[in-house]
């Protein structure tokens, strides 16, 4: 699933096969594209009400358990009207996770944003960890469809690139406040560091209220200690270090 999409996705052909929008033409008057418009607003409000019933019914029963029928239920509307926007349920779940996965490239370019490698390092944690963490925790159906095993294959492929360009992220990150580390031993630290944030981010999900909020900070608080020996006192200007061999 490329980030520019050239075709149109199931939901899009969806709208214009539902509203009539394909036979429209270019030179049409103003007063029946109105109409149009309105049938399409009509479409896309549908089709978000779906995604919003699937993405419910994904954390309450897992992708393999649930059904076309339980989504539809969920938005309030009879499977026939379900089937006008979507074939069946991974046509579904691929929409979703594509639309998730937009927004989901926003938020961590936002938090990998260039200024941030200027903080020490504890507030540079919190500026990186939070929007990433708030995201997951506004959007449980994304952790659902990144995290499953038996998730459609297009969500799969997506999902990989994504974990390797988040790496790669990490690794920028972490050169600028360790200019002086080889690049391989910059790459170890990076890929542990995603590691131990996808194991809190399983906690952090599994858990609610302050019970979430102090995984939260039980997380900050272990990247910080395996990331801090190795920055040094001053974040923002790295001293020289001195490697130590480990039998």
């Amino acid at each position: 699933m490329p980030e520019a999409k050239a075709n149109k996705t199931a939901a899009e052909a969806a709208v214009e096969a539902a509203t009539g929008a394909a036979g429209d033409t270019a030179d049409e008057a103003p007063d029946s594209a109105r109409p149009r418009r309105r049938r399409q607003a009509r479409g896309e409000a549908r089709i978000a009400q779906l995604l919003r019933a699937a993405a419910d019914v994904f954390c309450s029963s897992g992708y393999t358990a649930s059904s076309t029928n339980a989504i539809a239920r969920e938005a309030g509307v009879s499977p026939g009207t379900l089937y006008q926007f979507f074939p069946n349920k991974e046509a579904i779940a691929v929409e979703l996770g594509d639309r998730l996965l937009d927004r989901w490239r926003d938020t961590y370019g936002a938090a990998f944003a260039q200024s941030h490698t200027e903080l020490p390092l504890d507030r540079m944690l919190d500026a990186v960890l939070d929007p990433l963490i708030a995201f997951n925790c506004e959007n449980p159906a994304f952790f659902v469809l990144m995290h499953g095993s038996e998730i459609p294959g297009q969500i799969t492929e997506a999902h990989d690139t994504l974990h390797a360009t988040m790496l790669t992220r990490v690794e920028a990150v972490l050169a600028d406040y360790l200019p002086n580390m080889p690049a391989p031993q910059i790459h170890r630290i990076a890929e542990m560091a995603f590691m131990v944030f996808k194991a809190g981010l399983d906690l952090i999900m599994a858990a609610e209220g302050e019970e979430r909020a102090a995984y939260i900070q039980e997380l900050k608080t272990v990247m910080f200690r395996y990331l801090d020996p190795l920055v040094g006192d001053d974040a923002s200007c790295p001293a020289p270090m001195e490697r130590v061999d480990t039998p």
